[in-house]
This record gives structure tokens, sequence and C-alpha cells, in this order.
């Protein structure tokens, strides 16, 4: 077969699979696993894993030469267009980061496993473009980062602004505190009872709250209470709390479900809050059970979970693990700062919805690209062809979030045109409705270095790098000219902080800054 012919054929997959990422609502996929998000997407094309973002070893979805090879000589000619897709769920979580600050302020590193690159890019304030009504806007862009032909792509996806309070819709919120031993810590239960007062106060008079509690059982100390005149109340229940002995954190669950189903409203959000270290000592520990309980009230009701993480113990996987079976999100707090933050500037982020299971998908064009890597997103994989099947799960994102994605990607040499697609799909809260946006890159709207792109964009490759050092610890960043240390890293984070004047950033320049001293 001649170069011409292989060429135009595979111009023609490429086409197909351009054009399947940007068809519109309405393309469900039959069949398939409600648990999609488990499943393993092409994160690298050929199941590898390691630091950001490339090792020596060729890694990424350019494999179309290695499958001809695995089929033999007389099927090179023809092999299969190489999977150039990344599919996962969007995740708004920002636990991981929060916690690593906490435990590198205490002097300690953090335990690897603990380190989710995604969640520290989403811990940042965005400048993207954001949408008239429900669903999403979608900004690519990138920067390239060093002569071997790698670029860091971004993907962005933003969703209408945060409504005045007043607007949103009315929230049932099951607030699940753990009051077991352990949360007798200063920032722990001291800080949960100073924050929902403060939150009480700032809800409308038309939402409820109820208060469960746990410690070795569950108590409900506060059934389902409209505010309006009963503050007082919810006030009166907040502070008779106390810490006391073992933490049943399934038995809290459990009964937090129960009386939010009790309590549900229609027309309202319905929300389960868990307050907890997430340190499950007693009654039933078994992770699956307890995801059982939520995924059934989910389903059932679409009661969601929001996860709020204190303390500097803090079991990390299973509260991460509770709220994305919730279809919530999790978050950590350590400071009074962070708490209020949380609870009252960001409510309406957090008790309504935007979008449901909502799923991004990055079609790159192998044309141009000859391996990428999706920095993040471990855990949140969707099976390529999934992405149109709306009985897959994806994640729950509300107003006011951006949610990014970043990608290393090595380009092909002399390479022109299009580089990616970008699709994001997701269902409309109130009628299920299925819909989808797209958004493209070109090779020529890459900037030409990294250090000289928009400051958020920066802020977002720093917080990636940091990230991956955290997780891997040896520094091969390409993206950094001189491939340093974390050192290096943190005087890049403290020139960002300066010209951005923000808050968010300086503190991430801490964080770089302590981690090198512990590193040491």
């Amino acid at each position: 077969m001649g170069t011409d012919h292989i060429r135009r054929l595979r111009s023609a997959l490429l086409a197909l699979t351009v054009a399947g990422g940007l068809l519109l609502t309405g393309c469900s996929g039959a069949g398939g696993d409600h648990s999609g998000a488990s499943k393993g997407a092409n994160r690298y094309g050929d199941g590898a894993t390691g630091p950001l973002p490339a090792p020596a070893q060729p890694s990424g979805t350019g494999q179309g030469e290695q499958n001809g090879e695995r089929k033999g000589e007389e099927n090179r000619d023809i092999a299969p267009s190489p999977d150039y897709l990344s599919t996962f769920a969007l995740d708004v979580d920002t636990a991981s980061y929060g916690y690593a600050r906490r435990t590198l302020a205490d002097g300690r590193m953090p335990d690897p496993s603990t380190v989710r690159p995604e969640e520290f890019v989403n811990s940042f304030r965005q400048d993207y473009e954001r949408p008239d009504g429900n669903g999403f806007s979608v900004t690519v862009d990138g920067a390239r980062t060093d002569e071997d032909g790698w670029s860091l792509v971004r993907v962005g996806l933003a969703t209408r602004a945060a409504e005045d309070d007043r607007e949103r819709p009315p929230a049932a919120l099951t607030f699940v505190i753990d009051v077991s031993g352990s949360m007798d810590e200063p920032g722990r239960l001291d800080l949960a009872k100073d924050s929902l007062d403060v939150m009480t106060d700032r809800l409308r008079d038309d939402d409820s709250v109820a208060l469960v509690t746990f410690s070795d059982e569950a108590e409900l100390v506060l059934p389902m209470t409209r505010l309006g005149d009963h503050r007082g109340r919810v006030h009166d229940a907040i502070d008779g709390l106390e810490s006391r002995s073992s933490t049943n954190l399934g038995a809290g669950v459990s009964t937090g479900y129960d009386i939010a189903v009790e309590g549900l409203r229609k027309g309202a959000t319905n929300r389960v809050v868990l307050i907890s270290d997430a340190l499950a000592n007693t009654g039933d520990t078994d992770a699956d059970s307890i995801l059982e309980r939520i995924s059934g009230a989910r389903r059932e009701h679409g009661i969601t979970l929001f996860g709020v993480g204190v303390g500097s113990d803090y079991g990390d996987a299973l509260m991460e693990r509770l709220a994305d079976k919730g279809d919530g999100h999790t978050t950590y707090v350590s400071t009074k700062d962070d708490a209020r933050k949380v609870f009252c500037e960001q409510l309406p982020q957090n008790i309504d919805l935007t979008a449901r299971d909502a799923k991004a998908q990055v079609a790159f064009d192998p044309e141009t690209v000859r391996e990428f890597r999706l920095i993040g997103y471990d855990n949140r994989t969707v099976a390529d062809e999934d992405f149109r099947n709306d009985r897959v799960d994806g994640g729950e994102v509300g107003p006011g979030h951006t949610v990014t994605a970043l990608y290393a990607v090595r380009t092909r040499p002399g390479a022109s045109g299009h580089l990616a697609t970008a699709s994001v799909r997701w269902l409309d809260p109130d009628t299920r409705a299925p819909h989808e946006r797209s958004g493209q890159l070109e090779t020529g709207a890459l900037g030409d270095d990294l250090w000289t792109a928009p400051a958020r964009f920066q802020v977002d490759a720093v917080a990636a790098y940091f990230a991956d050092a955290l997780r891997h610890g040896d520094h091969r960043w390409t993206a950094l000219p001189d491939r340093s240390s974390l050192t290096r890293l943190a005087d890049r984070a403290d020139e960002l902080a300066d010209s951005t004047e923000d808050k968010a950033v300086r503190e991430l320049a801490d964080a770089v800054e302590r981690a090198a001293r512990v590193e040491g």
C-alpha cells in the first residue's frame, strides 16, 4: 500500500474520530456499567504510569507502529488508527491539596497516595469565559515547554457564575457530624461548630437543616427543620455538640441518609454534608457496604454528598470514595478562614447543581501528536466508548465551578495544523436531557514558552508540577527549562504570587517552599 494511500486512510479515520467528538445531544450509547468512572481509559495509551510529563521510554498513545508490530508484518500497513482519545469524569474535589498543605505545615511530607494533581490544579481561580445557562464553556490552550516537542495543553471547563443566593433553589441539608474522640483535637469539632453557626445565619428562611452525630453509634440531634423562625433551635443543637468515643462512620452515614430521605423536599437541593476525619474504627468499617448505602440513595432520590475533611490525621481515601459514590465532592479545611469560605462564600456551589454525570473527552490528532499524558484524574477515567453512555456515572458540578485538565503533549517534528478537540457532555440537572459542547486547539495557537504564558496558566502548571514532585520526588519535569528542584519551583510560585496578588497563589508558594525545606 502506498504512502499517500496510508496517509489518506489515516486522515479519513481521524475525521471519523473527530466527527464523533463533535456530535451533539441524543447520542446515548447502549448497555454499559453504571460504575464506568472506574474503568481504565487511555491515559497513557499503553497503561503505563509515571511522573509528569513523560519518562524516557515513550508511553503516550502514539502506538500505531507498536500495534502493527504486534500483529505481524502482514498487518503493519493496515494497522488500525491508534487510540488518541482520553476520557474522564469531571471532578471538582480539592481535598487533596488542602490536606497536603496541612501536612506540610506540620513539617511532614504528605503520603504520595493522597496526592491527586487535578485537585491541586482545581484549587485555583481561573479566568475562563462562562456560559449563560446550565452546562459548560470550553477553553483549550497550551504552551511549549522545551525543545524536544513537548507542550502543556490545558482544557478548561466553566459553569455559569454563581447566582445571588436568593436566586438558587431552597436547600435541604442533612449534616452528619463526627463527634468521636479524635474530633476533640483543635481544628476539628470546634472548627465545624464555628462554621455551622455562621452558615446557619446565612442560610435562607426557606432552607431546611437536620443534624446527625456519630461516635460509637449515630444519634439524631435535630430533625429536618425549616429555618424560618427556628434558627435559635439550630444554634442550640450546634452549640451542644461534644466529642465522645470511637468512630462509627458507617452508622453515621446510614442514619444521615435515612434522615435525608425522610426530609426529602421536591424542588429543593437535597444533600448530605459529612464533616469528619474519616477514621472509621468501629461498627461498619467496610467501605463497600457504606458506599452501597450512599449509591442507593443517590440513584433513588438524587441525594448527593458533600464531604468536608478535617484533622491532621485524615482518612483521605475513604472520604474521596464516599463522595465519588455519592455523586458529590470533597474539600478539606484546617482553619476558620478555610471553613467559612467553604460553608458561607461557596454555599451556592456546594448545594446547587448545573450539570449531572458530566464527562470530558479529548481527541488528539495523530497527524500532529506523537504522544500525550493526562495529568491526574487517575481514579476518574471512563472507557472511551462510554463517553455518550448516559447510564455511566460522570461528575456533578455546580454554578461558579471550573474544571481544568492538563496534558503533557509531544508533537511530531515539524507538525502543524489541528492538535486536539475537547468535548464535554452532561445531563441537565432537572430534565436529564444530554448536551455537549466542544473546543479545538491548533498547533499554531501554542504559546512559545510556558513561563511567558498567561499567569493563570502558569499557576496551573506550578500546581501540577508540585503535585508531581510530591508523588514521585524525582524531578523529571521537562516543562522546567533547567529541570530543577522544588526550590526553583518555589521561586516560580513566589513570582506568580507577587504578579497576581492572589492570596491562594501566595499559599501555594508557601507550601512549595515548605516542601523544599522538608525535603532538605
